[in-house]
């Protein structure tokens, strides 16, 4: 919560702290971890289903950190933002449920555990009090 009482951060249980999107969407210029879905992910996850793993791997559109020698670009337990093919704003603020990795190879399955998306209770928050 900020000084102004519109939900900046939230935690769901005792998972970890993660950022409100209207906060993503107040300072864009905040590097935070991302990804991006592609298109046809969109209409799933506005409607509150977690990300499947096809959705980050399946198409041109999707965009998920690189894997190295050195490990995953992504962690299981990793924050992440979700973006979405041709759109400028974040769409949904989730933890991965499996590292890159294991997503690129698998490919099925949940991906991302989505905690907060465009529309749902708490972006429709005004204030907390």
């Amino acid at each position: 919560v900020s000084g102004s009482e519109i939900p900046v951060f939230f935690q769901e249980r005792d998972g970890p702290i993660l950022p409100a999107l209207k906060f993503i969407h107040q300072y864009p210029s905040l590097q935070f971890t991302s990804v991006q879905v592609d298109k046809g992910a969109i209409p799933f996850l506005l409607g509150g289903a977690n990300c499947m793993c096809p959705g980050l791997t399946k198409s041109p559109g999707s965009r998920m950190a690189e894997d190295t020698e050195e490990g995953p670009g992504l962690n299981k337990g990793d924050a992440v933002i979700v973006y979405a093919e041709g759109k400028e704003h974040a769409i949904a603020v989730g933890v991965m449920t499996m590292s890159s990795a294991d997503v690129r190879k698998e490919n099925k399955g949940i991906g991302i555990e989505i905690a907060h998306f465009l529309g749902d209770g708490l972006f429709q928050t005004k204030e907390i009090k």
